[in-house]
């Protein structure tokens, strides 16, 4: 199999009318998230780099999910990023990424993704497009809901 063929890249932004700060605040309080985040839940663990979290997803349509990513980029007020996998790496593993980008005081560009790679992509391709993807911008449009209610 060609390797292209076992990667996958999902993309997604918004812009929020708020300031950067407010959005990373909002981003590392794990705790919060079952409050606004229709997409993830619940994360347990620290946002600090080499943190192993407990993140719980619930992706529209489909089915609730739970996996322990370990956090390898944290620039506070510009990026979180996590990596994870499906049981041993080289299966199903996935890089995801909240990235901010401050546009002055008053709005930020919120860049959220995921790199997928592993034997099992071409299998999973089809409910990453759909149910992940959605979920993505599902959390993305609650986050703009939230970060502009207190903004």
């Amino acid at each position: 199999m060609i390797a292209a063929a076992r990667t996958h890249r999902i993309d997604t932004a918004i812009d929020i009318g708020a300031a950067a700060d407010r959005v990373w605040r909002i981003l590392c309080d794990f705790a919060g998230y079952a409050r606004w985040n229709p997409f993830v839940r619940a994360i347990a663990g620290a946002p600090e780099i080499g943190a192993s979290l407990v993140v719980s997803l619930e992706p529209p349509g489909g089915r609730p999910m739970r996996f322990r990513p370990v956090i390898v980029a944290l620039e506070p007020e510009r990026e979180l990023r996590w990596k994870g996998k499906l049981l041993i790496p080289g299966l199903f593993d996935g890089e995801h990424w909240f990235r901010l980008v401050a546009h002055g005081r008053t709005r930020t560009t919120f860049e959220h993704g995921e790199q997928f790679s592993g034997l099992l992509v071409p299998r999973f391709r089809p409910a990453l497009e759909d149910t992940t993807r959605r979920g993505f911008v599902a959390m993305n449009e609650a986050l703009k809901r939230e970060a502009e209610r207190a903004a």
